[in-house]
C-alpha cells in the first residue's frame, strides 16, 4: 500500500471511498482527508454503523419484547451516535500514541480517515436483516435450542471477514495520515488495545477480590 501523497494532487483520481477502500484503504484515506467534509465522514460512518449494531444483536436479549422491524428501526436511529462516539474515541487515541511515532496526523483527519474503517459493516446490514426477520429467536436468545436457519453460517463467516478487514484499514488509514510506516501504524492501534485489556483485567480481579472479601465476613 504505496503513499497516495506521493501522486501529485492533479494526477490523483477521483475516488469513490465506497469501493475504493477495499483494495486501496490508503488511497481511500487521503481522499477522504484531502477532499471530504467532517460531514461527509458523519455520513459514512452512520451507514456503516448499521451493520455494526446489529451484528452486536447476537445473543444480546437486550429487547426481548419488541420485534424485529422495531429492532432494525433502532439500530438506524442509533448508528450515528454509536458510530460519531466510536470513531471519536478510536481517533483520539490514534493521534495521542501516534505522536510516540512521530506522527504527524490532526484529529480531524483522522477522524474523517477512519469512518472508512465503518464501510466494510454495510455489506453485513442486508445479511442481519434476513436473519432478524427470519429467524428472530436464533439471534437474540443464547439459549436458542433448535436447527440453525440457513442465513447463520454465511452471516457469521462475512462477520468474522469483515472484521478483520475493518482493521487491515484501520492500520492503513493511521499510517496514511500520520506518514507513519504500517508496522508503526499496527503498534499503535495495538498498544492502547493491550493498554486497556490489562486496566479491564485488573479492575475486574480487584472487584473480584472485594466480592469475596464481602462474602467472607
Amino acid at each position: 500500500m504505496e503513499n497516495y501523497t506521493e501522486t501529485p494532487k492533479e494526477e490523483r483520481p477521483k475516488l469513490n471511498p465506497f469501493l475504493a477502500v477495499w483494495m486501496h484503504p490508503k488511497q481511500a484515506a487521503r481522499y477522504m482527508i484531502n477532499e471530504k467534509s467532517i460531514g461527509f465522514a458523519i455520513l459514512v460512518l452512520s451507514i456503516g454503523y448499521i451493520g455494526s449494531l446489529m451484528s452486536g444483536l447476537i445473543d444480546s436479549e437486550l429487547f426481548p419484547n419488541l420485534s424485529p422491524w422495531i429492532l432494525a428501526l433502532l439500530c438506524v436511529i442509533f448508528a450515528p451516535i454509536a458510530g460519531i462516539i466510536g470513531t471519536a474515541f478510536s481517533a483520539l487515541i490514534s493521534w495521542l500514541f501516534g505522536k510516540l511515532f512521530k506522527g504527524t496526523s490532526t484529529y480531524s483527519d483522522l477522524f474523517k480517515g477512519l469512518s472508512l474503517t465503518a464501510i466494510p459493516f454495510i455489506v453485513l446490514i442486508p445479511l442481519y436483516l434476513i436473519w432478524l426477520i427470519t429467524s428472530p429467536d436464533s439471534l437474540l436468545d443464547p439459549n436458542f435450542i433448535g436447527s440453525l436457519p440457513w442465513i447463520f453460517w454465511p452471516t457469521i463467516l462475512v462477520t468474522i471477514v469483515v472484521s478483520i478487514w475493518s482493521f487491515v484499514i484501520s492500520v492503513g488509514v493511521v499510517a496514511e495520515a500520520h506518514q507513519i510506516s504500517n508496522w508503526m501504524a499496527f503498534f499503535t492501534i495495538f498498544i492502547p488495545g493491550i493498554i486497556l485489556f490489562v486496566v479491564l483485567f485488573v479492575l475486574f480481579f480487584i472487584i473480584l477480590i472485594g466480592i469475596i472479601g464481602v462474602g467472607m465476613i
